[in-house]
C-alpha cells in the first residue's frame, strides 16, 4: 500500500472493501472557495429542493446503502438500514430547524427605519467524520450546512472512507454542484491540514475527546472561525427503586451494548442500588451471555457485529484487563470469540464497586462498569465523576427523584426511563465538560452553520448633529 492510498476493510471478515487515493487539500478547500459564492447566492427555496431531491436520490438506493454500511463497519444489516433512514429523515429535520433557529426577522423602527436580522454562511466547512455512523453523522452536518449556503470539504474516517464516497455521490446525483460539497479521503495529517487552512469558514468534527481537543489547541489563535465539537462520554445509568428488572435489564443492554458499545451516547457506567444489585446485575449478565453476535449478514441477525478493527478489539480487551488490575472485579469477562485475526469481542461487565481509582477514559466498545451505591446523592455524586457530560439515564426512581436527578447530573441528554442512546434529531445533541464545545447539533445544527447578521435601515440618508458643535 502506497502512502498515498487509503484502504478500507471489512471489519466482520477482513477483506479489503474499497481503495482510493488521499486527497489534496489546497485544491478541494481552493475549488469549494471557488464555488461557494455562487451557491450562496441560490435563493434558499432552490437549495432545500435538492437536498430534498438528495433524501429521494438516498431513498432510491437505499438497500445498496445500508449493505455498504454494513459491510464496512461490520454493524448488523438491520442496524444500517436505521442509519440510511435517519440520513434521508435528516433533510426534512433540517429545513425546519433552519425555518426556526436561523428565520429572518424585520421590525419597524423610528423614523421609518427598519430594524432586520438574517443570516449568512460561513463560507466553507469542514465536516470531519466518526466511524460508527459514517453516513448519518456527518451527514448531520452537511445537510445544514448546505442549507444555509456554505460548501463542505467532508473528510471521513480513514476507516470508513467507501460509506463517505457513496454518500457524496448521491449529493452529486441530486444536483448539488460537485464543488460546494467534496470528499477528501485521508488520514490525520489531511486533517489536521483541513482544520488549519485559511479558507475554511468552521470545523465541524464528530470524535474522540483526544482529537477534539487537539482542534480546538489548534484554532486557539483563530477565533474567527466557528468550531462545533462533538466528542465522547462516559455516561452514568442509574437504577433505582423499580420492580421491573427485567425491562431495567432491557434498557441496560440497549444503552450498553448497541452497535457493539460505539456509540458516544453507551452507557458505561451502571450506577445500581445496593438493594436491586442481585436482581439487575444477575440478569443484565444473562442477557449478555445470550447476546448473539456474528457478521452483519447472519441469519438470523445478531444483536451486534464485530468492533472497527483489530486495534480497537485489543484496547478494549487491555483496557477490560486494567480495570481488573484497578480492583475490578469480572461478572462477565470480556473474550475475543472468533481468536485475534477478526475485532469481535463479547459484551463484557466489571464490578468498578471496590476500584482504587476508576479510569475516566471512553472505552469505546461492549464494555460496562457497575458501581454499588447505598443512597441517591451518592448515585448522582458517582453519576457526575467524570470530566465528560454527554448523556444521563435514570431507570426507576419516583417523578421527584427524577426532578432531582435532571436538576443535579451534568449532561446534555438526561433521560429517565429510556436507554441513553437513540437520541432524537428532532431535538439539540451535545453535552457538557469534555463532551462538546456548547455547540449541541441535530436540531441546534442551524445554529453554527449561519451567522446572524443584525440590520437597521432606512431607504434615504436622513440625519442632522446636535449638540457640541458651534453655530455656524
Amino acid at each position: 500500500m502506497s502512502h498515498a492510498e487509503i484502504v478500507s476493510f471489512e471489519p466482520a471478515t477482513g477483506a479489503e472493501l474499497w481503495r482510493g487515493a488521499v486527497g489534496d487539500v489546497d485544491a478541494a478547500v481552493e475549488r469549494a472557495r471557488q464555488a461557494w459564492p455562487q451557491w450562496a447566492a441560490r435563493p434558499l427555496a432552490n437549495r432545500i429542493e435538492l437536498l430534498r431531491r438528495f433524501a429521494n436520490e438516498v431513498r432510491s438506493v437505499q438497500d445498496a446503502f445500508a449493505d455498504l454500511i454494513a459491510r464496512e463497519t461490520g454493524k448488523p444489516r438491520w442496524e444500517s438500514l436505521t442509519e440510511v433512514e435517519a440520513v434521508i429523515a435528516k433533510v426534512e429535520i433540517s429545513v425546519k430547524a433552519y425555518a426556526e433557529r436561523t428565520g429572518q426577522r424585520r421590525l419597524d423602527g423610528a423614523m421609518g427605519a427598519t430594524a432586520a436580522v438574517r443570516h449568512k454562511p460561513h463560507g466553507v466547512m469542514a465536516v470531519l467524520g466518526p466511524y460508527n455512523f459514517p453516513a448519518h453523522l456527518p451527514n448531520g452536518h452537511i445537510v445544514p450546512a448546505l442549507i444555509a449556503g456554505n460548501a463542505v470539504v467532508f473528510k471521513p474516517s480513514e476507516k470508513t472512507p467507501a460509506t463517505a464516497a457513496f454518500l457524496i455521490d448521491c449529493l452529486h446525483r441530486a444536483g448539488v454542484p460537485e464543488d460546494v460539497a467534496q470528499l477528501l479521503v485521508g488520514g490525520p495529517d489531511e486533517g489536521r491540514a483541513l482544520v488549519a487552512h485559511p479558507d475554511v469558514g468552521g470545523v465541524l468534527f464528530t470524535g474522540s475527546a483526544r482529537a477534539g481537543v487537539a482542534i480546538n489547541k489548534a484554532l486557539a489563535e483563530d477565533p474567527g472561525k466557528i468550531v462545533a465539537l462533538e466528542m465522547g462520554g462516559n455516561n452514568p445509568l442509574v437504577v433505582w427503586n423499580t420492580p421491573l428488572v427485567a425491562d431495567a435489564a432491557a434498557l441496560i443492554v440497549q444503552s450498553a451494548f448497541t452497535t457493539a458499545g460505539q456509540r458516544c451516547t453507551a452507557a458505561r457506567r451502571l450506577i445500581v442500588q445496593d438493594s436491586l444489585y442481585d436482581a439487575v446485575v444477575g440478569e443484565v449478565a444473562a442477557l449478555a451471555e445470550r447476546m448473539v453476535i456474528g457478521a452483519p449478514f447472519d441469519d438470523p441477525q445478531p444483536f451486534i457485529g464485530p468492533v472497527i478493527d483489530n486495534a480497537a478489539a485489543e484496547q478494549l480487551t487491555e483496557g477490560f484487563v486494567d480495570l481488573l488490575s484497578r480492583g475490578g472485579r469480572a461478572i462477565v469477562p470480556m473474550r475475543r470469540p472468533m481468536g485475534n485475526d477478526l475485532p469481535f469481542v463479547t459484551p463484557a461487565l466489571i464490578d468498578m464497586t471496590q476500584a482504587g481509582k476508576r479510569p475516566d477514559e471512553e472505552l469505546f466498545g461492549p464494555l460496562l462498569q457497575v458501581i454499588r451505591v447505598s443512597d441517591f446523592d451518592e448515585a448522582i455524586a458517582v453519576a457526575n465523576d467524570t470530566r465528560f457530560g454527554l448523556a444521563a439515564s435514570l431507570i426507576g426512581g419516583s417523578p421527584q427523584e427524577y426532578n432531582r436527578f435532571w436538576a443535579n447530573v451534568r449532561a446534555g441528554i438526561v433521560n429517565w426511563n429510556r436507554p441513553t442512546n437513540g437520541a432524537s434529531s428532532a431535538a439539540p445533541f451535545g453535552g457538557v465538560g469534555l463532551s462538546g464545545n456548547h455547540r449541541p447539533a441535530a436540531f441546534y445544527a442551524a445554529d453554527y452553520c449561519a451567522y446572524p447578521v443584525a440590520s437597521t435601515e432606512v431607504p434615504q440618508p436622513r440625519a442632522s448633529v446636535g449638540v457640541g458643535f458651534r453655530a455656524d
